[in-house]
C-alpha cells in the first residue's frame, strides 16, 4: 500500500539544556525551535518535518523535564507527557558534560513501563574525551531497555546521520503525513514570535527570561511580497522587567530587534520590518487564557 515509504512521530525527550532543539534544527537544516543556554526554553511541543525519498520522520520537541511551579510550567509537562504516547520512536537525550541527575531519573521513571523503542542519545560528546563515552554508556544501559545507544554532537553534526539510520529502523510503513517542502506544522507567526523571544531570552539577565512571552500582532507582506511587516509585542511581568527590556534609551529593544530581524528574514526569506513593544502582564504565567493566546497549544488527544 505505502510501496516501502516508512513514517512516524519521533518524540524527543530529556532534562532542560540537553540539546533538544539543537537536535532537530541540525536534522532540518534550519531553525524551527530556538535555542538558549537558559534551561526550559521550549515551552510549547515543536514538530519539525524531515522527508526523505523513501522516510517522513515528524520530530516533536517537547519541552526540557522540570518540576512545574505555575500553570505555564504545569502546560509545558502535560505537553511533555501527552506527547509520549503517540510516538513510534522515543529519543531519550542526555548531556554529557553532565553526570546524571535527579532530572534523569524523573524521566526513566516515566519511560519504564513504555512499550516504544527507546534510543539514548549522548549529546555533546564534542566536549569530552571519547574514553568517557564508555563510562556515560555504562551508566546508563541497566537503567531502561535502550533499544540503542547513540553518541552524537548535535552542535558540530557528529554521527547525526547514523542516528536518522537507527530512528528509520524502527518506523513502520506509512503514509507521508506532509507535503515534501514543509518543515514544520507552527504557524510562521509562531516560529516568528519564538525566535523574538529566543533573542530577548539571549540578552536579558538572568531573572527576567522565564518572563517573557511574545505575540506577534501583525504579519503582513508589503511591496508585492517585497517586504514584511512584523508587529510583535514582548510581554513582562513587571514594571522593572519592562525596563531591563527596553534598556537605556531604548538600546536593548534594539538589539533584541536587530537580531530577530536577521532570523525572521532567513526563515520567511523576504525583508521584514520589524516594530517591537514592551508591555507588563502581571503573573500572565499564571493565566490560561493568556497562556493560549500567545499560541501554547493544549493539545487533547
Amino acid at each position: 500500500m505505502f510501496d516501502g515509504f516508512k513514517s512516524g512521530f519521533i518524540t524527543i525527550i530529556g532534562r532542560p539544556n540537553v540539546g533538544k532543539s539543537t537536535f532537530m534544527n541540525r536534522v532540518l537544516g534550519q531553525k524551527i525551535a530556538i535555542m538558549s543556554d537558559k534551561p526550559q526554553t521550549t515551552r510549547n511541543k515543536i514538530q519539525g518535518v524531515y522527508t526523505t525519498d523513501d522516510t517522513q520522520m515528524i520530530f516533536i520537541d517537547t519541552p526540557g523535564i522540570h518540576k512545574p511551579k505555575h500553570q505555564l510550567g504545569e502546560h509545558m509537562m502535560k505537553v511533555a507527557r501527552n506527547t509520549l504516547r503517540e510516538s513510534e520512536v522515543i529519543l531519550f537525550i542526555v548531556n554529557a558534560t553532565e553526570k546524571k541527575g535527579p532530572g534523569d531519573k524523573y524521566i526513566i521513571d516515566m519511560l519504564e513501563n513504555s512499550s516504544t523503542p527507546i534510543v539514548l542519545v549522548i549529546n555533546k560528546i564534542d566536549l569530552i574525551h571519547p574514553d568517557e563515552i564508555i563510562e556515560i554508556i555504562e551508566s546508563y544501559k541497566d537503567e531502561l531497555d535502550f533499544s540503542d545507544i547513540v553518541p552524537i554532537s548535535a552542535l558540530q553534526g557528529n554521527n547525526v546521520d547514523s542516528l536518522l539510520k537507527v530512528i528509520e529502523t524502527h518506523l513502520p510503513e506509512g503514509p507521508m503525513y506532509y507535503p515534501k517542502d514543509r518543515v514544520t506544522d507552527h504557524p510562521e507567526h509562531f516560529i516568528v514570535s519564538e525566535l523574538i523571544r529566543e533573542k530577548a531570552l539571549h540578552l536579558t539577565e538572568q531573572e527576567i527570561p522565564h518572563s517573557i512571552g511574545v505575540e506577534v500582532t501583525k504579519m503582513k507582506a508589503e511591496n508585492e511580497g517585497e517586504k514584511v511587516h512584523v508587529q510583535a509585542t514582548i510581554y513582562v511581568e513587571r514594571d522593572s522587567q519592562k525596563g531591563m527590556v527596553i534598556g537605556k534609551g531604548g538600546k536593548m529593544l534594539k538589539r533584541i530587534g536587530t537580531l530577530a530581524r536577521k532570523d525572521i528574514e532567513n526563515l520567511l526569506g523576504s525583508k521584514v520590518y520589524l516594530e517591537l513593544w514592551v508591555k507588563v502582564q502581571k503573573d500572565w504565567r499564571n493565566k490560561t487564557q493568556f497562556i493560549r493566546s500567545l499560541g501554547y497549544r493544549d493539545e487533547e488527544y
